[in-house]
């Protein structure tokens, strides 16, 4: 079970991408913001312990939009800043929220893989009016319940996510990078990605990637998802290893997100947790179908 969620919340690296300037006026100890094309804008916002190059093949594959790549602070080599101390989750989506309001952009779509989903749809559900419409890339609204079965509550997870967090900020490093390697495997099916995934996540402050990890755990968003008053579309993939099948993964995607009606769930076939890297073909229609719809 612990192999099969630590795939959901680590994110590969690819290579860097052309990029200009944010904003001047923004400024956060939570998150950078890099800019890059020109056209409609679309914020696009990498999982933990993730990487704003993520996206870079996706960005080079799906031209016409200016792209507003989010890296957050404490992972793959950025500071960690205010995010070494406290909850991650809920304040770096004030962040993201924040810089879209003092960048004056236009109601932008609003994309995420893995927890990069979940800040996604909490600036959507929280701030009415801000978004036109969220892509949720492989991420369910509460991930807990896959530790506790349907009954599972925030607060009946909280000792298990504790443990959690505790073992994985204390992890000595070669046991942290042996763990890291295995779960990438399960992670990207493209193995001669794997090597920069790997190092990237290392490459991520311990605290504050076992912090965003606890977050997860312990919030439940289905509620959030009856406030996304936009059009919402979600990818999902069935992994190596998975503890259900695909029809009752299929099923259990489809009564997590049955909060928001007219939500369009979709599995992509063939595919690890990186999808942008394991079908990147499959993942440019969806999301240009997405950016047009």
């Amino acid at each position: 079970m612990l192999r099969f969620l630590a795939f959901l919340l680590l994110a590969p690296l690819a290579a860097s991408c052309a990029t200009v300037p944010p904003p001047p006026a923004f400024s956060s100890e939570r998150i950078g913001v890099t800019v890059t094309g020109s056209g409609p804008d679309v914020v696009l916002i990498p999982g933990l312990s993730s990487h704003p190059d993520v996206w870079r093949s996706t960005i080079a594959a799906v031209p016409g939009y200016r792209y507003h790549i989010v890296h957050v602070s404490g992972f793959a080599g950025r500071p960690a800043g205010a995010n070494a101390r406290g909850p991650v989750l809920e304040p770096v989506a004030g962040e993201i929220a924040r810089y879209i309001r003092d960048a004056r952009l236009a109601r932008p779509a609003i994309v995420g893989h893995s927890m990069g989903g979940s800040w996604a749809m909490i600036v959507a559900g929280r701030n009415p009016g801000l978004v036109s419409k969220v892509m949720v890339v492989d991420m369910m609204p509460f991930l807990g319940a896959m530790f506790g079965g349907p009954g599972a509550t925030p607060e009946s997870l909280r000792p298990v996510a504790e443990q959690m967090r505790s073992g994985m900020s204390a992890m000595p490093a070669e046991t942290r990078r042996q763990q890291i390697t295995g779960m990438i495997a399960t992670m990207v099916k493209t193995e001669s990605l794997r090597g920069g995934v790997v190092e990237q996540s290392l490459a991520s402050d311990p605290a504050a990637s076992a912090q965003g990890f606890y977050d997860l755990i312990v919030t439940d968003l289905r509620p959030d998802l009856a406030r996304i008053d936009v059009p919402l579309t979600v990818l999902w993939v069935h992994p190596p290893g998975a503890p259900i099948t695909e029809a009752q993964m299929a099923q259990y995607y489809q009564l997590s997100y049955a909060g928001r009606p007219g939500a369009v769930v979709r599995r992509i076939p063939d595919s690890y947790h990186f999808i942008m890297f394991d079908q990147p073909e499959a993942f440019q229609r969806e999301l240009r179908e997405f950016l047009t719809r």
